[in-house]
C-alpha cells in the first residue's frame, strides 16, 4: 500500500500546529516553507483537514490554521483517513468465481479466506494509527530531535503564527 504524499504533509503540519498558540493561526505559507513544499500543493492536504474537521481555519493577514481540538484528542487514523478517505485498503473483487472448475450457478455463503485475511490486516493497521494520539507524537518527537532544533522550530512557528 502507497499513501500519498499528502499523508506524511498532514501528519508533519498536525504536529506542527500542536505548537501554535491558543488562539492564533498559522499560515499554509509559512507551513510550506518550513517542509519544504510548494504551498499550492500542501493547500490541498490542509484543505482535507479543515473539511474533515480536524483543523480550523481563517482568512486575513493573521489567518492559517489551527487544530480544531488538544492534540491529545487527536489520532493519526482521523489524519490518514482526512487525506485518503475511509475505504478499505484491499477491495475483493471475487475473482473465485471466474474458475472454470466451479459448477454452474455456485453460490458462495461467506468472503475468501484472501479478503477476510486483508480486510483483518487493514483493520489492524487502523487500529495501530488509532491508538497513537498526536499528542504522543509531538512526545516522541521532543524526544528524537535534537533540543536546540526543537526549540528553534517551536520559536520559528510562535514567530509566525498571526
Amino acid at each position: 500500500m502507497i499513501l500519498k504524499s499528502q499523508v506524511e504533509w498532514a501528519l508533519h503540519c498536525c504536529a506542527i500546529l500542536a505548537a501554535v498558540p491558543e488562539g492564533r493561526y498559522l499560515s499554509t505559507k509559512a507551513l510550506a516553507e518550513l517542509h519544504g513544499l510548494p504551498k499550492e500543493y500542501l493547500s490541498k492536504a490542509l484543505q482535507s483537514l479543515s473539511q474533515a474537521g480536524l483543523v480550523l481555519t481563517t482568512l486575513g493577514p493573521t489567518g492559517g490554521y489551527r487544530l480544531a481540538r488538544p492534540p491529545s484528542e487527536l489520532n493519526f487514523l482521523e489524519i490518514v483517513e482526512a487525506v485518503e478517505g475511509k475505504s478499505r485498503t484491499f477491495v475483493c473483487n471475487n475473482i473465485r468465481a471466474a474458475n472454470p472448475c466451479r459448477p454452474d450457478r455456485h453460490c458462495d455463503d461467506k468472503p475468501c479466506s484472501i479478503a477476510k485475511v486483508m480486510w483483518e490486516a487493514d483493520e489492524a493497521w487502523r487500529a495501530k494509527l488509532r491508538s497513537v494520539r498526536l499528542s504522543d507524537m509531538v512526545e516522541t518527537l521532543a524526544l528524537d530531535v535534537p533540543p536546540a532544533i526543537w526549540q528553534g522550530t517551536y520559536e520559528w512557528v510562535v514567530k509566525r503564527a498571526g
